[in-house]
């Protein structure tokens, strides 16, 4: 297999490159430091910068784009809120340019989209590829994002929009929480009543694959496990694979100081069902919290 990875040095960027690599796909991918991560790579992997040093005559089975700035690192200035758009929306535009320009497109484009895409919801609402995007900020990077990629369409490509949840492994959200847990001081966000709706890096790869493999699927896929909980479960679970205690809450409005509007990511949620995948035969290999948290905190960092 031939792929072009756009984000492939993030978070599941670099996980799914090291799987790829140990299957013997041959891998391209766009960053913005190419010397770096060839060499991270031990030369194992072709890096560009710039679309443009690819040729039109340049063939390729697929491409898996998943570029974007981390969105909830940083305060949602509007200066951020541009950037937040450009790294995804500005950037898969020039995919869709380069794309068009080639000899022979790819079969297939998975766009990577988020859960945010349906808005916050109540708790107690059950949310399937079926549901119409919201009308926020996030919902609305989500939808223009997925409705760039779907411009592939007409080159006869299929396009799967892969809605993530909460990714966790080591690295990405997990880790940032990981170190006040330790220390006794995690607890749950805000009520701790909003909905988490997550997914173990391990069955997000799998789903990719899977995604990859059957050219029958386009359209949206939620990638989130089939049992989402409420934070307040979260941090109880993590604190019970840690064995320490989950009784310091961070307050709302701490996280609105630190994050402007961006704090609705964390503070408020929505029960996010992988209903697709499901239909399809997709099995989940981590679908309780508890295992998955065990399996992840298991495991040795990357290095």
């Amino acid at each position: 297999m031939k792929i072009l990875i756009t984000g492939g040095t993030g978070f599941i960027g670099q996980a799914l490159v090291k799987r790829w690599l140990e299957r013997d796909y041959q891998l391209t991918v766009l960053t913005r430091n190419p010397e770096q991560w060839v060499s991270h790579w031990h030369n194992k992997v072709t890096c560009i910068s710039q679309f443009d040093q690819l040729g039109q005559d340049d063939e390729f089975d697929g491409v898996v784009n998943l570029a974007g700035e981390p969105i909830v690192d940083k305060r949602w200035t509007e200066q951020r809120k541009q950037q937040l758009r450009a790294s995804r929306i500005e950037l898969t535009e020039k995919l869709i340019q380069f794309l068009q320009q080639l000899d022979k497109p790819p079969k297939a484009l998975m766009n990577a989209s988020a859960v945010g895409f349906y808005g916050y919801r109540p708790a107690d609402k059950k949310i399937d590829e079926s549901e119409h995007a919201a009308d926020d900020f996030a919902a609305k990077l989500c939808h223009d994002w997925e409705l760039t990629a779907k411009k592939a369409e007409s080159l006869g490509m299929r396009v799967c929009l892969m809605r993530f949840g909460v990714v966790l492994g080591r690295g990405g959200a997990l880790q940032k929480m990981l170190l006040p847990f330790r220390l006794g001081l995690g607890g749950r966000i805000s009520t701790g009543e909003q909905v988490m709706s997550w997914v173990h890096l391990a069955d997000l790869l799998n789903a990719i694959d899977f995604l990859v493999a059957n050219d029958k699927l386009a359209g949206p896929f939620n990638i989130t496990s089939p049992n989402p909980v409420t934070n307040l479960k979260f941090a109880k679970t993590l604190a019970a694979q840690l064995n320490r205690p989950a009784i310091f809450p961070v307050p709302a409005f701490i996280l609105r100081l630190m994050l402007g509007e961006g704090a609705d990511l964390l503070v408020k949620g929505q029960q996010v069902l992988p209903e697709r995948l499901l239909e399809a035969g997709f099995e989940f290999q981590f679908g309780e919290l508890q295992s998955a948290l065990a399996d992840i905190l298991a495991r040795p960092l990357p290095s």
